[in-house]
Order: C-alpha cells, then sequence, then structure tokens
C-alpha cells in the first residue's frame, strides 16, 4: 500500500500544470469547426485580395488602363474574319419587299456578328406591312440570311385613302395605284370593311354563280353587307347570318330569274320580310299598263 500511495502525490507548488485552461480548450475547439476552418483557408484571402483590388482601382487612371486592355482584347476576338459578316441575302421576297428590307436594315458591311442582334432585326423586318413571317441567322461564310414570307393579298379595299391590298385576315399589304393592276381580286369598300375581310370572302365564295356580274362588297354603317352587281342592283344583306342570307336570294334567282328582272335591289335585311324594289322604269311602266287597263275597263 505505501509503495501505490507515491504514484498520487499532489504537484508540488510552484509548478505548471500543463492542461489547457477552459478559454483556450474552447478557442482551439473552436477554431477546429469546419466554418472557421474554411473562412480561414479561403475568405480571409478572397478578402485580402478584394481589398488589394480595391486600392488598386480607386485610380481613375488605373481603371481606365484596364478598361483600355478589355476592350483591346475583346476587339481583338470579336473582329476575327471568322466571326466577321460580310453581305445579306433574302429569300422568299419580292424585288420590291427585298429592297425595303435592306431599307430598314442599314447595315454596313462587314460587322462583327457580336454586335448584331438578330432578334432585333427580325422584328423590324416582320414591322413590315407586307412581310407575313421572317427568319434571320448567320451562316457560315459570313452571310447574313433573312428567309421571309410575304402575306398573299386576297383583297382590294376601296377607301378615302385610295386602295389597299389586303390579306385574307384583312392586314394591309401594300398601296395599289390602280384597280387594274390586280383585276382578279375582289373588290370591298366602306369603312371598317379590312376588319371583316374573312366575312367577304367567303360571301365571294358563295356569290361565285353570279359571274362577271358581281362587282364587288360594300359595307354599310359598319354592320353590315350590300352585293354589288352590274345594272347598279344590289342585294342588301343582314348584319347576321350574312352568308344564308345570299344563298337564299341566288336559289330564288335560279329558279325564278330574279336578278334578270327590272330589279333595283333585293333587301333581305328583314329575315321574315324580303323585299325587292323594282327600277324606276319598270314602275313606270307597271302604272302605265295598270292605267291603260282601268281605262280600258
Amino acid at each position: 500500500m505505501q509503495s501505490l500511495k507515491g504514484w498520487f502525490r499532489k504537484p508540488e507548488e510552484g509548478r505548471a500544470d500543463p492542461a489547457p485552461s477552459r478559454l483556450k480548450y474552447r478557442l482551439q475547439r473552436w477554431m477546429l469547426t469546419p466554418g472557421i476552418r474554411f473562412g480561414l483557408r479561403f475568405g480571409v484571402p478572397l478578402c485580402l485580395i478584394l481589398a488589394a483590388g480595391s486600392a488598386y482601382l480607386a485610380d481613375e487612371g488605373r481603371r481606365g488602363a484596364l478598361q483600355g486592355l478589355i476592350n483591346d482584347a475583346r476587339a481583338a476576338i470579336q473582329e476575327r474574319p471568322e466571326f466577321m459578316v460580310k453581305v445579306m441575302a433574302v429569300d422568299g421576297a419580292g424585288t420590291s419587299v427585298a429592297q425595303d428590307i435592306r431599307e430598314v436594315v442599314p447595315l454596313d458591311f462587314p460587322v462583327s456578328s457580336f454586335d448584331l442582334d438578330l432578334e432585333q432585326i427580325r422584328d423590324v423586318i416582320t414591322g413590315l406591312d407586307p412581310v407575313k413571317s421572317a427568319s434571320v441567322r448567320i451562316r457560315p461564310g459570313g452571310i447574313l440570311q433573312v428567309d421571309v414570307e410575304e402575306r398573299e393579298p386576297a383583297l382590294i379595299w376601296r377607301s378615302r385613302e385610295g386602295l389597299a391590298l389586303l390579306d385574307e385576315n384583312g392586314i394591309h399589304v401594300a398601296e395599289l395605284g390602280r384597280r387594274s393592276l390586280h383585276p382578279d381580286l375582289p373588290l370591298i369598300a366602306g369603312k371598317g370593311a379590312a376588319k371583316h375581310a374573312a366575312q367577304a370572302l367567303r360571301l365571294f365564295a358563295a356569290a361565285k354563280p353570279l359571274g362577271p356580274r358581281l362587282r364587288g362588297l360594300v359595307r354599310v354603317g359598319e354592320r353590315r353587307w350590300d352585293v354589288v352587281l352590274d345594272r347598279k342592283q344590289r342585294i342588301m344583306l343582314p348584319a347576321d347570318d350574312p352568308v344564308r342570307a345570299l344563298e337564299r336570294v341566288l336559289a330564288v334567282s335560279e329558279v325564278q330569274d330574279l336578278l334578270e328582272r327590272d330589279v333595283a335591289a333585293v333587301d333581305m335585311r328583314l329575315a321574315g320580310r324580303p323585299t325587292v324594289r323594282m327600277t324606276e322604269n319598270s314602275v313606270e311602266n307597271w302604272w302605265r299598263i295598270r292605267q291603260l287597263n282601268g281605262g280600258g275597263q
């Protein structure tokens, strides 16, 4: 027992305790946490670099020199021959439309492909009335390729401003100087007629049996159509379901030759009470015959 007691002797007074203090122990444990280790390894150097960079760029002359180096490097890359666009090719458009495209996209070739906003160029081209759709891309060899789909004129609209070509949706295609330039296209007139181009085309399709007698359609009161024929005849259609009303008139005319008579107008505005208005000559003849018959009695 006495031999074991020698091992548990109290430390002599004045000798340092090798165990760390509680504060030092906690500090060592805190330094071993992953976040602190990552911050000391990467965060502190990054902050030093940013501080040094900010101090360097604080001088305006240094900033200008650095910006110049960046611009020169970028220009050296962008102006390489393989990135330069030299010409513009326009396919799918007529001569006049192609010329209009070159006017609205005034590019000074050669130009770097990095300086071209293809989306903006496409929007400018599709903003032209005759252009229905367009695609813009850069082809190998430094070619700015523009593929265009033009609007097909389907109608001629006569308004106070003159004659204009419209597509099947009533969208303006181009101005028209003379009616004879497109004698094959049907004619519509009246205020607001362009907004109802699709309905007008359905009426023209239904009026095919009239052949060359058909002169055109007139929009009346911005709510309904009149079918204009030769010999100053008119078929006054209702605002609702005008195609069906026109088909009824054509069916009656085929059986009874209604439109071959001295008829000035066929009024179909009231579906339940169609009205036929005779010409002045036919009315005068009718009164003359009636008077003669009355005098003979």
